[in-house]
């Protein structure tokens, strides 16, 4: 086995950590909409989400140990921690506004939430798809995906206009801060992944 065999086969685990980290952040997307959905359990299920984020933060440190040891990477090391970053904000986020939702200690969460959460869960599906086709190269099937999220990004914009609206025409001081504080920690998930698609897009059109 000559050298460069021998190295490259070793370069395909970051294509690999990059997929189990996106699996993560979809789990975790869908984790939060469950405990809205069974919001009685949501006391009980937020453990379950702090063990993702756990899980989220070995995926980053893996990746970062193993760029400092490889020679060759698949792609341009810089591209890999940046995209292994912000899906580790895209879970950090979630699993923050879970947080915020339980120590605010909502009575349930409102229809805007569920449509947020709902949004977000399509949204890291596709990041998530978009993340397989890196190891691929596949432009046009990246941009669909990107296409996508964009488009449900500006969806989470609408949404949080409105909501912020409708919120202000409350009475309660304190029930408007909790509130927005809510709705911007969502509306920025929905931003981060756009992020993650920006990077994904580069990467292709930089190896295409």
């Amino acid at each position: 086995m000559g050298f460069k065999e021998w190295i490259i086969p070793q370069d395909k685990i970051f294509y690999n950590l990059l997929e189990e980290q996106a699996e993560l952040v979809v789990k975790a997307a869908e984790l939060f909409q469950t405990m809205l959905r069974e919001y009685d359990s949501f006391d009980v299920l937020i453990t379950r989400m702090k063990i993702l984020e756990h899980e989220g933060d070995e995926i980053v440190h893996n990746i970062i140990r193993r760029l400092h040891k490889s020679f060759i990477t698949p792609i341009d090391q810089e591209d890999i921690s940046k995209l292994a970053s912000l899906y580790d904000d895209v879970l950090d986020l979630i699993d923050s506004v879970a947080n915020r939702i339980f120590l605010f200690k909502l009575k349930k969460p409102n229809s805007v939430i569920l449509e947020f959460a709902d949004i977000i869960v399509q949204q890291v599906k596709e990041v998530g798809a978009a993340t397989k086709q890196i190891r691929k190269i596949h432009q046009e099937e990246i941009e669909k995906m990107f296409k996508a999220v964009h488009s449900l990004e500006n969806e989470a914009d609408d949404l949080h206009d409105y909501s912020i609206v409708e919120l202000f025409k409350e009475k309660d001081p304190k029930k408007i801060m909790i509130m927005k504080e809510i709705y911007d920690f969502l509306e920025e998930i929905t931003d981060k992944c756009e992020d993650v698609c920006l990077v994904i897009q580069d990467i292709v059109i930089k190896n295409a």
